[in-house]
């Protein structure tokens, strides 16, 4: 089928296409001026033990508002070593720098595979574990003088925990609401054991800017050993009034922390 287009139509498109074209060497003059047009680093957001990709949701709203690209991985929690090694690849099919984010047990994730993977411009630890070269998560949460009420339910090959639901409000999300807590209680991942018995291998943090955002009512990780790892890995420290669970409470703290990172090493 062919369109007839009226002369006059015609013409003023000619005419558009003129002007557009007489346009050109002023865009590209500011252009030439030092406007930036670099594309901002994709955050992928690693959670721990016992919730699951949905609690970023008001960090992930926040980071897409400000323009940054959006990944938020489902962590298997079936150990350190595995973990690494899936959270390794999946990194590889991402094209351009990356801010990786990790929560609690994801710290400890991304600490491994950050290592190795030269796009990561900047580790940004949430509450997170942050261990060396041949420590466990479990040798760092035995440092805590209130043990977390967990359940222990046997797999296959080895066995599984999640925080007792009656406490999981204490624990985890103090400063969450009933409802919203009851649900993540319900709704928690189990973690495989191996995610504490597991050694770290390598210290991601020595060759890449790092920050932490320490919360100050976390019952699950004592805000004093947040302090210590965050320190010892030479980490830009930010504090927040939050439970455990603060990209739930505070996503605008966690999402300033994230975007500190990237401004940090720009």
């Amino acid at each position: 089928m062919r369109i007839r287009i009226p002369r006059r139509v015609a013409l003023t498109a000619g005419a558009l296409a003129l002007l557009g074209a007489a346009a050109v060497p002023t865009v590209a003059a500011a252009t030439d001026q030092g406007s930036d047009t670099s594309p901002k680093p994709t955050v992928v957001l690693v959670h721990g033990a016992w919730t699951d990709s949905s609690t970023w949701a008001g960090t992930m709203e926040q980071l897409r508002r400000d323009g940054y690209p959006v990944r938020a991985i489902a962590n298997p929690l079936q150990g350190l070593t595995s973990d690494t090694a899936y959270l390794s690849s999946y990194l590889k099919t991402i094209d351009g720098p990356v801010v990786l984010v990790g929560h609690s047990y994801g710290g400890a994730v991304i600490t491994n595979a950050a290592a190795s993977d030269p796009n990561v411009k900047a580790l940004v630890y949430i509450a997170g574990f942050i261990p060396v070269k041949g420590e466990t998560v479990g040798a760092l949460a035995n440092q805590s003088s209130t043990p977390i009420p967990l359940i222990t339910t046997p797999v296959p090959g080895g066995a599984e925990v999640s925080i007792d639901p009656d406490h999981f409000r204490d624990v985890f999300a103090g400063d969450v609401d009933r409802t919203t807590a009851a649900d993540m209680a319900i709704e928690q991942r189990p973690a495989n054991t191996t995610a504490v018995t597991d050694a770290s291998v390598s210290e991601g943090f020595r060759s890449i800017p790092s920050w932490s955002l320490i919360t100050t009512q976390d019952h699950a990780i004592p805000p004093t050993l947040q302090g210590f790892m965050s320190q010892r890995a030479g980490a830009h420290i930010e504090k927040v009034s939050s439970s455990h669970a603060v990209m739930v409470s505070h996503p605008d703290a966690v999402t300033h922390v994230i975007e500190d990172a990237d401004h940090g090493t720009n």
